[in-house]
């Protein structure tokens, strides 16, 4: 396996002066051989070379607004999903879930990925961040950014976060699943997807620091930082989609809750109806920059345990001992 080291001259770094100065440390970032390429680390994060220029710009430049929430995900945690059920919910007031007008749902003819965009891709120095500043306040914006990284000016205005994670078992096995489908002719072996995964090399990894960044800062500021677990949301969708409404600032009233709205929301956003959308199910999509892929990518089981599937029980027992490790005395668990 590759060692840390610098980045070989046929991975080059794309260096955009930037008002922190990251510019002078993308140069001489160590590297190792990550997924499907070379990847960096960045302040403690594995992204790839063009990920790291984006996310110095959007540190950089990214003006966020006090209303604004951040929907904040590990890759291959959920991320889909949670922006399906977030937007529903902020929205549900000009786009109702029952009754007159609901036929017409966003969600029924637009990606859940494009509903809520993320902040650091496109990579922004192909695509300029002046997108998202023409979004209308209050904006759902997106990140798989660890919470050390995320724009400084977030914190002091103090937008909002939602952040899901899920078992790092079935987030392994995803990731390789998608990273191979995605890929464009790569192929990666599961057994060295594996072994990256638990040396903690995987894109925006290691995902034990990920999940902790959010985790304290939850326990530290409640009221800004919500943390839900995926697996947790699969077994009670109705009451954590209560839970996500308040949080929101859009509590569902009894009304609604008599009318049935919080179960369509979950119905709607439900795996089963989004993955048969014609809109989910076919057609190819660049939200990166130079990276086309399906829009069926994002959809592939939804299912909690599904590692089982893939994993030797001594590879589980691996990872479950590395991640009980991390994690020591931090109160956070799988």
């Amino acid at each position: 396996m590759a060692q840390l080291g610098r980045l070989p001259d046929a991975e080059s770094v794309v260096v955009v002066p930037t008002a922190t100065g990251d510019d002078v440390v993308l140069a001489s970032l160590p590297t190792r051989e990550g997924w499907w390429t070379a990847f960096v680390r960045y302040h403690g994060c594995w992204m790839t070379p063009q990920g790291a220029t984006s996310v110095s710009l959007v540190r950089a430049q990214f003006a966020p607004r006090p209303d604004d929430v951040l929907l904040a995900t590990y890759p291959k945690c959920g991320t889909t999903w949670l922006k399906a059920l977030s937007f529903a919910i902020a929205n549900r007031s000009r786009h109702p879930v029952v009754g007159a007008g609901a036929g017409d749902h966003p969600l029924l003819t637009t990606h859940p990925q494009d509903l809520a965009p993320f902040i650091e891709t496109p990579f922004r120095h192909l695509h300029p961040l002046a997108a998202l500043d023409a979004l209308p306040s209050p904006r759902l914006l997106s990140t798989h950014l660890p919470h050390q990284l995320l724009p400084p000016r977030a914190a002091e205005l103090g937008c909002r976060i939602v952040y899901l994670c899920r078992e790092p078992k079935d987030v392994v096995v995803s990731t390789w699943h998608f990273m191979n489908k995605v890929g464009n002719g790569f192929f990666l072996d599961l057994d060295e997807a594996f072994e990256l995964f638990v040396d903690g090399c995987s894109l925006y990894g290691p995902i034990w620091d990920h999940c902790l960044g959010y985790w304290r800062k939850s326990i530290e500021e409640p009221d800004r930082v919500l943390f839900l677990k995926y697996d947790d949301m699969m077994a009670d969708p109705t009451g954590h989609v209560k839970k996500l409404a308040e949080f929101l600032r859009v509590p569902f009233t009894d009304d609604e809750v008599d009318a049935g709205v919080v179960e369509e929301v979950v119905r709607l956003c439900s795996f089963e109806k989004l993955s048969r959308l014609p809109v989910n199910s076919s057609g190819v999509v660049d939200r990166i920059g130079g990276r086309p892929m399906e829009n069926s990518s994002f959809f592939r089981k939804a299912k909690v345990g599904d590692w089982k599937n893939s994993l030797t029980q001594e590879m589980a027992q691996k990872l479950d001992a590395v991640i009980a490790e991390k994690l020591k005395g931090s109160g956070l668990s799988f």
